[in-house]
């Protein structure tokens, strides 16, 4: 949900999702949802969060074709606090790492340390994405009714971003290693991880493409693209709790919200480290192939006018 939740930190706007059953027509109050509703969508959340399938794409997509609603802004901002929970407990030794070695190197002046290189790397590649989102914001006040977010759109963005990926594969040298990293692969990594703005595009899918491009190795690129995306999910998070005090929580029963936190925790952890556990030995064309069918799947579906293209 990358694109969401940027979207959220740099417009302070509420993350918008179509989810749920159809008793709910507001985007803003939590609907009345089941324990396996909510699990279901905390799976879907959890797994397509950290994958590079895009989440948007999903979390949009999924409730569509089982015949869903809209679960609410502070329904989608609970769930969403599990994959942030889960990526910072995932990664924490990491991050405790880099911020130590950051500061020790700074005290040092050993600014060619690895986690000096990574640590500046992580603060100068979180930049574009904030400055992309506020400019996003002016130049399309109402993205959410824009027709960027439609399931043309989606679709497009998928199968873009598959071939992308199919280069990135093909042409990738895949030399270099997690050590090798520093500030420019920070800053162009950063770089396309703003393409993620765009709903279907995938933030772990835009960067590990990034990443690959520039020759580094499959788990180093995963790793990394993991790394930078957490300032970003993080502060997300935390102005996605604003709907939450905004709205409350009432609607649905509060072993639902748990189920689908709980649900969303786990299968993004679980996602996160299959990743950088199938990464070491295999390809990415498992997501090529699947972007692309998604992408002509929605497409298809489009034209033979089984769902809306909105």
């Amino acid at each position: 949900m990358m694109h969401l939740s940027i979207w959220t930190l740099c417009s302070g706007s509420a993350v918008q999702t179509l989810a749920t059953e159809p008793v709910a027509e507001s985007t803003s109050a939590i609907a009345n949802l089941s324990i396996i509703q909510s699990m279901v969508l905390g799976i879907v959340q959890g797994l397509t969060e950290f994958l590079p399938i895009s989440s948007t794409a999903h979390i949009k997509v999924v409730p569509v074709a089982l015949g869903w609603g809209d679960p609410g802004v502070a329904f989608t901002a609970f769930i969403q606090l599990g994959s942030i929970l889960s990526i910072l407990w995932y990664f924490w030794g990491d991050l405790s790492q880099v911020v130590m070695g950051t500061l020790r190197a700074i005290r040092t002046s050993n600014y060619d340390s690895t986690d000096f290189r990574i640590g500046l790397g992580i603060l100068v590649g979180t930049v574009p994405i904030v400055i992309g989102g506020l400019v996003l914001k002016v130049l399309v006040p109402n993205f959410d009714e824009s027709p960027l977010r439609s399931m043309a759109a989606i679709a497009f963005a998928s199968i873009v971003m598959s071939l992308l990926l199919a280069w990135a594969e093909y042409q990738g040298k895949r030399k270099r290693t997690y050590e090798d990293l520093g500030t420019r692969d920070g800053m162009l990594m950063g770089l396309a991880q703003t393409l993620a703005l765009m709903p279907g595009v995938s933030r772990s899918g835009s960067t590990l493409t990034a990443g690959l491009l520039m020759g580094m190795h499959r788990p180093a690129a995963a790793r990394f693209s993991f790394l930078l995306g957490i300032p970003a999910i993080t502060l997300a998070g935390v102005v996605g709790l604003k709907d939450l005090v905004d709205v409350g929580f009432e609607g649905t029963s509060i072993a639902a919200l748990i189920a689908g936190f709980i649900t969303a925790t786990i299968s993004s952890y679980l996602a996160i480290a299959w990743l950088l556990s199938f990464l070491k030995k295999h390809s990415t064309w498992v997501f090529v192939w699947y972007r692309l069918g998604f992408g002509v799947i929605i497409l298809g579906s489009i034209w033979m006018g089984l769902i809306d293209n909105r």
